[in-house]
């Protein structure tokens, strides 16, 4: 994992320990105020037109500022958290070959220091991998200058690992991350923690039936496996359950996709790579939580012994589902992850998964598509515009249930008579399988949340703020805001 390490410092900016130092500021085009501190830094912007414009970055020379080589970046006029999250991210994806940076920030943005230290982490990760050539390192040190304690910082490093083990785990290739190879990263990621690992693999997996993780797996001759991982402190207040979906690489099975759309398949297993992440943070911080992370790992690949379109597969439950597509893979192991999920009666569900295309035409390439309840969707939603996360509600409509029928089982994984509202389809699917808050009769169902990130999981265009082009850990920070909002609420 390539990312800064934070520290935070109330000596006078940008001093002389560093390498480098920049500096955040707001719109200038009015006034020029916020940077009296600042002597000559106003004229030197004002003669090479830099205004402050949110994303803008400059390298400037100005040498009654400081010795050390200095740049701005622009906040824009609408200053608040997500503002100065996104300049601070700019600031550190931008000023690269310096190992040491000052980040700090013009008068009036100080109430924004926490989000400052947040984006420049985040910024200042960079997955190189497999390039002959590096090119110009990011930071390996960030002071940010701001009145900032301990405890803020170690959050925000702990969210800026978080984003990067998810983009870590999603850039491997997938010859290079099976199933187990993918089970055990998820292994070592937490063994310096208190969490409990099970790993179940083929054999326990047809024991225990889990017939949509197994049907799906069995055309690749990489078995699959579940993981279960448990964060379970004394002091845990409130229980929360995360299933992710883990397909390390979906072909679509026999409903073989076109060339150009399997590219970059490998990054199906996102949402188990946000499940795990998120737990992993949370036990950093010590919230008062309880975790349970559930991660359904398989290939989707066709073969001879590959799922046909019409095989009917049982779920954990006992659920049958007639398989119309097996391109539409990710629900029926994310099921038998909600069934055992259930099974604990966590107080609330969040599965995660790189579902489906329509949410992508429904919303773009940076909104999360939000499912559920409407009371949790509330409180989740809320979560994520603290973190500055786009999200959106999406609607599970009632009269869309009969198209989930299938005439020789139970129900069937996608209506191939009509491809409308898919992603609300699969929202229904996947609702039928949380079960019942207690083993009580007339229990009701569950708080959950379903997340379909296949559109915001991935950036493919030009970078922006703290974003650039690849995976983006989308939705792991609002996951640990739900937490931390849940661990203040008594029980």
């Amino acid at each position: 994992m390539t990312l800064p390490v934070l520290s935070h410092t109330t000596d006078q900016f940008p001093g002389s320990a560093a390498d480098a130092a920049v500096l955040v500021v707001p719109d200038l085009s009015d006034s020029a105020e916020s940077l009296g501190a600042y002597p000559g830094l106003a004229e030197v912007l004002e003669g090479i037109g830099f205004t402050g414009a949110a994303g803008s970055f400059a390298r400037v020379y100005a040498p009654d500022v400081s010795t050390l080589p200095f740049a701005v970046v622009g906040a824009g006029k609408s200053i608040d958290d997500a503002a100065v999250r996104s300049a601070a991210g700019v600031a550190l994806r931008s000023l690269t070959g310096f190992p040491h940076v000052a980040l700090g920030l013009a008068s009036g943005l100080d109430g924004h220091a926490a989000a400052a230290a947040e984006g420049a982490v985040l910024g200042g990760h960079r997955f190189d991998g497999y390039r002959t050539e590096k090119g110009k390192a990011r930071a390996e040190r960030i002071t940010v200058h701001a009145d900032l304690d301990d405890e803020t910082i170690t959050r925000a490093q702990t969210l800026g690992e978080a984003v990067a083990l998810i983009k870590d785990l999603v850039n491997v290739p997938a010859e290079w991350q099976s199933p187990a190879q993918l089970a055990q990263s998820a292994a070592d990621s937490v063994a310096e923690l208190d969490v409990t690992v099970d790993i179940f693999d083929e054999a326990a997996l047809a024991e225990q039936g889990f017939g949509g993780i197994l049907g799906v797996g069995q055309g690749s001759d990489r078995p699959p496996r579940l993981v279960r991982l448990d964060y379970s402190p004394a002091d845990a207040v409130r229980h929360l359950a995360l299933v992710g979906k883990g397909i390390t690489f979906d072909t679509g099975g026999l409903s073989l996709k076109p060339a150009a759309s399997m590219v970059g398949m490998k990054f199906d297993m996102a949402g188990a790579a946000t499940s795990l992440a998120a737990l992993r943070a949370i036990a950093r911080l010590g919230l008062p939580v309880r975790v349970t992370a559930w991660l359904c790992i398989t290939d989707n690949m066709p073969s001879g012994r590959a799922l046909r379109p019409g095989d009917v597969i049982r779920i954990l439950d006992g659920t049958t589902v007639e398989v119309q597509n097996t391109d539409a893979e990710g629900r029926l192991v994310l099921a038998d992850g909600l069934v055992a999920a259930s099974r604990e009666h966590p107080d609330v569900i969040i599965d995660v998964a790189t579902l489906t295309g329509a949410i992508v035409a429904a919303l773009g390439h940076r909104h999360t598509g939000v499912f559920g309840d409407d009371e949790t969707v509330t409180r989740f939603l809320a979560a994520a515009e603290q973190t500055g996360e786009p999200a959106w509600h999406m609607p599970l409509p009632s009269y869309m249930e009969e198209s989930l029928e299938s005439p020789i089982a139970d129900l069937q994984n996608a209506n191939m008579g009509d491809r409308m509202g898919g992603a609300s389809f699969a929202g229904l699917f996947l609702r039928r399988f949380v079960g019942p808050v207690s083993d009580a009769e007339d229990a009701a169902r569950i708080p959950w949340v379903h997340l379909d990130i296949a559109g915001s999981g991935e950036h493919a265009g030009a970078p922006y703020g703290f974003t650039e082009k690849g995976p983006t850990g989308a939705m792991v920070r609002s996951i640990v805001a739900f937490a931390e909002a849940a661990s203040h609420t008594e029980a």
